[in-house]
């Protein structure tokens, strides 16, 4: 069973900027690729970022040059930086991972970006 804990969320201006964490159980997490998705109001769940079990990334469009994705395999970790952050990035934001075919989500963090 693979548990994970997302955290790190808030309250932001426009502008300012957010470091979310999420920590996931068991010690298969180096293995795989890990995701952020968020969700904003009235919108499907959509990918933010992605980093491959070698470190590599992806980043959605909207995103890219603000955002930075990590992982500490030490810590069973990965990491959201997210910079500049813009009204349109607020939503609850969920970790992902996919292993042996079942797909596993955190509950989420909410990051609010308002004046």
């Amino acid at each position: 069973q693979v548990q994970l804990v997302e955290s790190g969320g808030g309250l932001v201006q426009p502008g300012g900027s957010l470091r979310l964490s999420c920590a996931a159980s068991g010690s298969i997490f180096s293995w795989y690729a890990m995701a952020w998705y968020r969700r904003a109001r009235g919108n499907q769940r959509e990918l933010v970022a992605l980093i491959t079990s070698g470190g590599s990334t992806n980043y959605a469009a909207s995103v890219k040059g603000r955002f930075a994705i990590s992982r500490d395999s030490a810590k069973n970790t990965v990491y959201l930086q997210m910079n500049s952050l813009e009204p349109e990035d607020t939503g609850v934001y969920y970790c992902n991972i996919v292993v042996g075919g079942m797909t596993y989500w955190g509950k989420g963090t909410l990051g609010t970006v308002s004046l």
